[in-house]
């Protein structure tokens, strides 16, 4: 199917705006233009698409009503400016949604949220019930109480989090950019737009800058990871300048702007989605070849016997890598046994567990049904 087919065709749809686009040049929110974006989303509402709406902004506008010239560094600076910014951003985005007849809602979560197996399934039902009730959801991350161990990093991911969450046929982000160029169009006049490519090539990350802006955490390659990660979902995932006419609209009709960035597979279940994206790794296990075989050929559990080193502090229940013996990443995966019981269990066969560990417990160090193959 063709790429202006297939989008067309998306019925459920995740649209992210980055901090560049929100703000009037570092002077505040520009109403205005966030007016022009909401008026695009309703007319995808009325064409019967669901909306999900991931906005940065909350910092950008809280540093304007708090005097801040450049972003602050300090962590509780940053809460109070998203605290104080977020009041201002869901209140121009209520007033102007308001103008269409249509309903918002305020979803703000952290990774924390997403790495919880319940507020994770919490989560994707309050977003699917609301979207069942015909709501737009304004999602962004809690800076507010955010810390750099639990946060996204960027909304870009947080972007593709959400689509994988939803289940989105498609992930609109919107940046200053036209697109992925073939090399950095702000320092090469010869730069390239790139208008199709697949998720998964390996050109990409070459291709892309990992600038930041002065408001935003995130350049062109948070925008590509992103888009690998909306890809695990079978999303597709565009890439494209907010500041292009009527922009949405004619993205969201097949119209051929900016990137497209398609998936190389398929959905997959969404319990392989959460292990895949949504938890931070406790540890690692370090498989011989057999294992490594075993697991990406035969789609086995992973026993002990195949493993050759845990690493970490991971506890049982924990999500931890599988890496082979040169460090390659295999497979991620929910481990059954604690660090300090893993390491008693290396090497060993499943039949011995009970009475190298004193009690029988699951055979396997990770069932398949919890292992992802990466």
């Amino acid at each position: 199917m063709e790429m202006r087919e297939k989008i067309a065709k998306a019925q459920r749809v995740v649209v992210k705006i980055g901090s560049a686009l929100l703000t009037n040049d570092g002077q505040g929110l520009d109403v205005a233009r966030i007016g022009l974006w909401v008026s695009q989303i309703a007319q995808l509402r009325a064409q019967g698409k669901e909306v999900v709406l991931v906005s940065s902004g909350s910092i950008a506008a809280g540093m304007k009503r708090l005097g801040f010239s450049s972003r602050p560094t300090q962590v509780n600076e940053l809460q109070a400016a998203a605290a104080v910014g977020q009041m201002e951003l869901v209140g121009v985005y209520e007033s102007h949604f308001e103008q269409h007849d249509l309903c918002t809602a305020q979803i703000l979560l952290t990774h924390d949220d997403l790495s919880n197996r319940r507020r994770y399934l919490n989560a994707r039902s309050s977003l699917r019930t609301l979207l069942g009730f015909g709501v737009v959801p304004i999602v962004n991350e809690n800076d507010t109480v955010v810390t750099d161990e639990i946060r996204f990093g960027d909304n870009d991911t947080l972007g593709a989090l959400v689509a994988n969450l939803v289940e989105a046929d498609a992930l609109i982000i919107l940046t200053d950019q036209l697109g992925l160029f073939d090399k950095n169009p702000r320092d090469y006049q010869d730069a390239q737009l790139i208008p199709q490519i697949s998720a998964s090539d390996d050109r990409l990350e070459s291709m892309a800058s990992g600038g930041a802006g002065v408001l935003g955490s995130g350049g062109m390659l948070t925008k590509v990871r992103a888009a690998r990660l909306a890809a695990r979902s079978g999303a597709d995932t565009l890439i494209a300048s907010g500041r292009v006419e009527n922009v949405i609209v004619r993205v969201a009709s097949g119209e051929p702007l900016g990137t497209w960035l398609q998936p190389e597979h398929g959905r997959v279940a969404a319990r392989k989605q959460w292990l895949a994206g949504h938890l931070k790794s406790r540890g690692a296990l370090v498989l011989d070849d057999g294992a490594v075989k075993a697991l990406r050929q035969e789609g086995t559990s992973l026993l002990s016997v195949g493993v050759k080193d845990a690493q970490g502090t991971f506890s049982r229940g924990d999500m931890v890598i599988c890496v082979d013996s040169k460090g390659g990443l295999v497979a991620r995966g929910l481990v059954n046994y604690s660090v300090a019981e893993t390491l008693k269990l290396l090497g060993q066969p499943s039949s011995s567990i009970g009475d190298i560990l004193g009690y029988r417990g699951e055979p396997e160090l990770i069932h398949r049904d919890d292992l992802v193959i990466i």
